[in-house]
């Protein structure tokens, strides 16, 4: 944009301006001179990184992001710090099928590292094909001869399953993290071969274990997904899960969002995949903040995931991290892209990698020697090399190194799922009429109930009485003999309060309201008050 839209000039460019308060781009400055002013906010805003966030109705959120991206030299790392970034990217450079995305690695080892340091202690991750592998063996640390194993098509799994492929299987681990010292968990979900399908799984895992451990903040349990750019754009299930992101019974406080858009999906550009210029602005309808980086640049990477991790830990809402890359190859090992792309291919064939461009950086920098840098190369190549000559002992693939949770007591010491045994689920007559002459009465005294409802309970206590069940009261019994045994009900959906679906007389409400004005609705919390147990329904 010229100067001459805003009606200045040239000579203008010499003179001192004041700094407006919402700008942090002075420092410890008040005024600056034009020109000064231009390149602060040209450093800030027209560099490697992009940053979407004026769509967000809270001055005090925008003023946050304003001041991380803002107030120069922020970008400014110590040559410790660029020594084990570079460190990181040894490893994504292994050919686990993210090329050209290999800062992937080192960013979700940053937000890690970050939300560790914040007391996050257990973190549940869903994420596509693109890049599985890779982050199994860097970011999860899953053995690498037991990644090796799966690519050995003579051993027999152990058990019986689906076949699924290798890049589709989860992982369990707990680990020290390096950086804090604390202990941490981490999970990577399984999922099927349709994409953005884990997303509301990884959601309903995460919000268990913040249920499970009292994490009424989300402080302790976070997630953190991963999605391609045409399918985060392209499937409605990405638009659904952010919709339940603030709803009080299904958030959990916040996700972190990381899009590897290679600017491609399978074989299509995006100007012929969506209508929007980002594959992240389904984001904005959630007042998530966007930032887009080069993953050619490993430090902007690591920086932005360092103030989405940040940004999580403070506000606890969903912030979306969008690594703009490309794929090296092709969609998979028999794909060639040169038939469909043959131009943009021609320029990615030219590009070196970033560990290349980065290591090249730092050697001229001297902040490492070219021998380091190979010797490290060379050290990492003969860690894969030993795995995979372990891996040539192994006789047979054991299920339980692909699980996304412990699972404990489910297997054999040697790795065999044990033998499954089916306890006896009966009731004895008294306890089930209990549960049914409890689940007939209105839960408290001085409450007014609608008088539809009020004939339901008399026809549920006539039914008791007569030792008759209908499905509604089937249900209710079906419940409180869970609750008895002390296992939390969970029940979730826009029908749950009234039941209106489940019979055409409202049998099965599962929350009383009162007919007086502003008076409380009451859960059917009551309905095992012997046993002090409650179940939670939500809407």
């Amino acid at each position: 944009m010229p100067l001459s839209f805003y009606g200045l000039e040239e000579t203008d460019l010499d003179k001192v301006f004041r700094l407006p308060t919402t700008t942090f781009i002075g420092g410890g400055d008040t005024a600056l001179p034009l020109r000064e002013i231009i390149r602060r906010l040209e450093m800030a805003y027209c560099q490697h990184i992009g940053v979407e966030f004026m769509f967000i109705n809270d001055v005090e959120q925008c003023q946050w992001i304003r001041e991380k991206f803002e107030k120069p030299e922020v970008l400014r790392f110590t040559l410790d710090e660029k020594r084990t970034l570079l460190a990181r990217m040894w490893s994504s450079e292994k050919r686990f099928g993210l090329e050209g995305c290999e800062s992937l690695i080192p960013a979700l080892k940053t937000i890690i590292d970050k939300s560790s340091e914040s007391g996050v202690e257990n973190v549940i991750m869903g994420m596509p094909h693109r890049g599985r592998l890779n982050v199994l063996a860097n970011v999860i640390r899953k053995e690498l001869e037991q990644i090796f194993c799966q690519f050995d098509s003579k051993l027999e799994a152990a058990d019986e399953g689906s076949g699924d492929v290798k890049y589709h299987l989860g992982m369990y681990h707990r680990r020290i993290n390096r950086v804090t010292d604390r202990q941490i968990t981490l999970s990577l979900v399984a999922n099927p071969s349709h994409l953005e399908a884990v997303d509301p799984v990884v959601q309903g895992k995460t919000k268990a274990e913040q249920f499970y451990c009292g994490d009424t903040d989300g402080n302790r349990v976070m997630s953190i997904l991963l999605h391609g750019d045409a399918a985060f754009a392209g499937q409605g299930i990405v638009y659904e899960t952010f919709h339940l992101s603030d709803l009080p019974s299904y958030t959990t406080h916040g996700t972190i969002h990381v899009v590897v858009n290679n600017q491609i999906g399978f074989t299509t550009d995006p100007r012929m995949a969506r209508s929007s210029p980002y594959p992240t602005d389904v984001a904005r309808v959630v007042n998530a903040p966007i930032f887009h980086v080069n993953a050619d640049d490993p430090e902007a990477v690591m920086y932005v995931c360092n103030v989405a991790a940040e940004w999580r830990a403070t506000f606890h809402k969903d912030v979306v991290v969008d690594l703009v890359s490309y794929r090296r190859n092709g969609h998979n090992e028999m794909d060639e892209p040169m038939f469909t792309q043959p131009l943009m291919y021609k320029q990615i064939r030219k590009q070196k990698t970033v560990l290349q461009k980065y290591a090249e950086k730092l050697i001229d920098e001297g902040a490492v020697s070219r021998q380091e840098y190979e010797e490290e190369i060379a050290k990492y190549d003969k860690i894969c090399e030993e795995a995979y000559a372990r891996s040539k002992d192994e006789k047979i693939l054991h299920i339980k190194h692909w699980l996304d949770s412990p699972w404990p007591g489910f297997f054999t010491l040697d790795g065999q799922p044990k033998t499954m045994s089916c306890p006896s689920t009966g009731l004895n007559e008294e306890v089930l009429a209990h549960i049914g002459s409890v689940a007939s009465s209105v839960p408290v005294e001085d409450f007014t109930i609608h008088g539809g409802l009020s004939r339901i309970l008399k026809g549920r206590a006539a039914m008791i009485e007569a030792r008759t069940v209908d499905w509604a009261l089937g249900e209710y019994m079906a419940l409180g003999s869970l609750l008895k045994e002390g296992i939390h009900v969970r029940l979730s959906g826009q029908d749950v309060e009234r039941g209106t679906f489940r019979s055409v007389t409202n049998q099965n409400v599962a929350v009383y309201r009162q007919t007086r004005v502003k008076a409380p609705p009451a859960p059917d919390n009551y309905v095992l008050e012997a046993y002090s147990l409650k179940y939670t329904a939500h809407i």
